[in-house]
């Protein structure tokens, strides 16, 4: 349960320079139901959120509650020329009274990023595009927008720098608690070796909201995410 949590919610989506780029962001708030398929089938409620704050830049916040398990994530972002630039990033995972904590502090001007886990920090160098496992998910959507059928994002993860990648499948229709939605299919590109397929599905209606995820594990066990509930603010 406690990899599949986290699998679940990484594969899961500024300063402001003026009106029209505070309004190519629209603050939102989504409820998901979660179900992480292992020894025994488990269901979560997860929450993202995206809010801008009161000098230009966002957070975008991810949780998920499950019996046993709890995690948190949570990037600090600019925004401007259609561009996600992060500047903090904190993941919090707690099973069975034990918590794990990662925070990221992205230095532009040197372009380096602080890792902290467990209170023992270490520096990496990092290319001008690098985004955090949470940011990228947001310039995805963005990058679907503009028409972008090939994506890849240099994400810094857990100290390492990381290449994610994806490609556009095409249209499908997708039913959810919330309305159905038509939707462009998107498949996370992954090393063969991996075993492991990622599909996400993304509404244009609503700003290439997330609207439906669903993975299966090399082991064979399935977790999905469904919309439950939109509130755009």
């Amino acid at each position: 349960m406690r990899k599949g949590l986290s699998t679940l919610l990484i594969s899961l989506a500024l300063s402001q320079s003026g009106l029209a780029q505070a309004a190519s962001l629209q603050s939102f708030r989504a409820t998901y139901s979660a179900t992480l398929d292992g020894s025994v089938a488990i269901s979560a409620d997860a929450v993202r959120e995206l809010k801008q704050l009161e000098d230009g830049s966002w957070i975008f916040n991810s949780s998920a509650d499950a019996v046993l398990a709890k995690q948190h994530e949570e990037s600090h972002f600019t925004y401007s020329d259609e561009q996600i630039r992060p500047l903090s990033y904190l993941y919090r995972r707690e099973v069975l009274g034990k918590e794990r904590r990662v925070e990221l502090e992205f230095d532009w001007p040197r372009q380096r990023v602080k890792t902290t886990v467990e209170d023992k920090p270490w520096h990496m160098r990092i290319p001008g595009n690098t985004q955090d496992k949470l940011s990228y998910q947001l310039q995805l959507r963005k990058d679907l927008a503009a028409g972008r059928t090939e994506l890849s994002y240099s994400v810094a993860d857990g100290g390492l720098l990381s290449e994610y990648r994806f490609k556009v499948l095409g249209e499908e229709r997708v039913t959810t608690p919330d309305g159905d939605y038509d939707a462009i299919k998107v498949e996370r590109i992954r090393d063969e070796s991996s075993g492991r397929t990622t599909h996400i599905w993304f509404a244009p209606a609503l700003g290439y909201l997330i609207v439906k995820l669903y993975q299966t594990e090399s082991d064979g066990r399935e977790y999905g995410l469904l919309l439950n509930h939109l509130e755009q603010r």
